[in-house]
């Protein structure tokens, strides 16, 4: 069981162009931890996994969707 909240399909649909595309893009999130993050990178995969959806980048950080607060291609 886990406390995923799905997100709209539409910011889905916009992280997978961005990935495809190969987009250098600054991400805000909050971390498991409860605090602001941000990262920058390549989002080279957005998968599931566990019953929620992920997102990482070409660093390797994995952000969980329903933490992301902003995605802005830089």
């Amino acid at each position: 069981m886990t406390d995923y909240q799905p997100i709209d399909c539409g910011v889905h649909d916009r992280l997978e162009s961005y990935a495809t595309l190969g987009s250098v893009c600054d991400v805000r999130f909050v971390a498991p931890d409860g605090s602001e993050r941000s990262a920058s990178g390549r989002i080279v995969d957005v998968f599931a996994r566990d019953g929620a959806e992920y997102l990482r980048l070409d660093d390797g950080t994995e952000i969980r969707l329903d933490r992301l607060r902003t995605v802005q291609p830089s």
